[in-house]
């Protein structure tokens, strides 16, 4: 059971990634302030108050999109709100994660909750429940362009308000009406605007955006850690850790990732071995870590900056600043996200692309003392060859999904919303990169222990040479070979979970020592 220690005013509080994540796996309540529902209710009555008065404002007793113009009678305002939240629904594909469609519900009552959107209290409560209770609409991956909102997405993320679409509750899939009837609830009927309100916003975007915050910030994390090893492995040099260095050319990224590296390094027999050796310079996916992790980190915290906006923001349309001034602009708009996860994607492939050429560096045998394909009797038995071929498989796929969807836009709307973000698209892509990361680093977490080794009976630092022990509890030194696969699945297993952080946890526990370096803060918290 998880137990919650924390609550979060819906509307009122700054949301982050980290706090959504928290909301949406119960360790933080979400709770609606009764300031907050004050002005709920008035932005409600405001449009009441609209309809009453007759005047044409869009959304509220017009059609939608090319429709604009055509006016509503008062009598089928309600109809209105229900029509569209059934023509939206056109989403195609298998369904996103559960997470995430929980996200987008968490999102969308964070917005609704500033109270500028016409949502009535009873909508918003029935968003909260399902919050509470996990009972996640069921919403189809494709069909949203990011503009105007993602109204496909949103549309089945909504339809069980009016009892209707599909939920997962317990473990288990209901048609919403089989579900109403089992938790004893009726559907809501929406008022002037409601339907609209839902709909349109960027939750679908941003909801990915969470998850891809949280699963690269997880991912440059490790690839700093599983670099270090592999210099180690490799016997690299420490000096393009220096302080010195990057003091010269001090972006953020590249200083946090090269005292990190240069502290994970500390006290290791094998890097004092090669003080010196007679080499002069390592290759770039060794000598380049804090250049190339480091702009991966740059964009991340970009995205994170960019995605706190977004997370307390109104995006919907129109906006009902008050009874005088209703505003049909453009929050809903994706393009700001669109284009900073289309970064972040590029971002996390290449943490890939240069993990994949240290696994290949591992298996040249130019290394004294590392035999060629990290394996003695070579011949008979194949070594690490072919984990490369995997992790160049993965590399090159993550290259063809680079390509931003920002960059694109076909109007759609009879040419109303003639310019469209794709940033759906955008948040899809990056996650599947993220997934293809992952494997990659876990194929050179094995790789970089099984070159560890080669360099016994020397000692790696405190942190390193921890992780080299545990590994060997998860997969043997692979003195010939066999069925890899089954120790890849154990890496990626190993990743997913954060092992090397929670060792270095761990030892950083046990010692009283830190890995703690400038900029931490920022890196360290989203």
């Amino acid at each position: 059971m998880v137990t919650t220690s924390k609550s979060f005013q819906l509307g009122k509080d700054w949301l982050t990634a980290s706090i959504a994540l928290a909301i949406a796996d119960g360790r933080t309540i979400p709770l609606i302030a009764e300031d907050t529902r004050a002005n709920v209710r008035e932005s409600a009555q405001v449009v009441d108050r609209i309809v009453d008065k007759g005047e044409a404002v869009y959304g509220i007793n017009t059609g939608f999109g090319p429709l604009c113009t055509t006016k509503i009678s008062k009598e089928e305002t309600q109809i209105l709100q229900t029509n569209i939240l059934q023509s939206h629904s056109v989403g195609v594909g298998n369904p996103i994660d559960a997470t995430l469609a929980k996200l987008m519900l968490i999102l969308k009552a964070q917005a609704l909750a500033k109270g500028y959107s016409g949502i009535r209290e009873t909508t918003l409560d029935r968003i909260v429940w399902h919050i509470e209770n996990d009972a996640i609409p069921i919403v189809p991956a494709q069909g949203s362009v990011g503009a105007s909102g993602d109204l496909a997405p949103l549309s089945h993320l909504f339809l069980p308000l009016i009892g209707l679409g599909r939920v997962t509750y317990g473990g288990q899939t209901y048609e919403t009406s089989a579900f109403f009837k089992k938790v004893g609830l009726q559907p809501l009927e929406l008022g002037p605007k409601e339907g609209l309100a839902l709909i349109n916003g960027t939750q679908f975007i941003a909801a990915h955006a969470v998850k891809v915050v949280a699963e690269l910030h997880s991912v440059l994390a490790q690839a700093d850690v599983i670099g270090a090893m592999m210099i180690e492995g490799l016997q690299g040099s420490v000096k393009p850790f220096y302080n010195e260095l990057h003091a010269l050319r001090p972006f953020k990224g590249n200083v946090h990732v090269a005292k990190r590296v240069k502290r994970l390094l500390k006290g290791s027999e094998i890097m004092e071995d090669h003080a010196d050796c007679e080499r002069v310079q390592d290759p770039y996916s060794l000598r380049c870590i804090p250049q190339v992790h480091g702009a991966s980190r740059n964009a991340w915290l970009h995205l994170k900056e960019l995605l706190e906006v977004e997370l307390n923001s109104v995006t919907d349309n129109p906006v009902i600043i008050n009874e005088e001034l209703t505003i049909s602009g453009g929050n809903f708009h994706g393009q700001p996200l669109a284009m900073a996860l289309d970064y972040a994607c590029l971002s996390a492939s290449e943490l890939g692309n240069i993990s994949d050429r240290r696994i290949y560096l591992a298996l040249e045998g130019n290394s004294p003392g590392v035999p060629k394909l990290l394996m003695n009797d070579t011949g008979i038995n194949s070594g690490y060859m072919i984990l490369q071929y995997t992790t160049a498989a993965l590399a090159s796929e993550n290259k063809g999904l680079c390509f931003p969807s920002s960059a694109d836009s076909i109007p759609t709307s009879l040419g109303q919303e003639d310019h469209v973000s794709m940033g759906s698209i955008s948040g899809r892509k990056a996650l599947q990169v993220l997934g293809n990361v992952k494997k990659i680093l876990a194929i050179e977490l094995l790789t970089a222990a099984q070159a560890f080794e080669f360099r016994k009976p020397m000692k790696s630092g405190v942190f390193l040479d921890e992780i080299h022990k545990e590994i060997r509890k998860k997969v043997a030194f692979a003195e010939k070979d066999r069925v890899f696969a089954d120790d890849i699945e154990i890496g990626i297993q190993l990743v997913e979970e954060e092992f090397v952080l929670d060792i270095i946890e761990k030892v950083r526990k046990q010692k009283g020592i830190s890995l703690n370096t400038t900029h931490s803060g920022e890196f360290e918290n989203y």
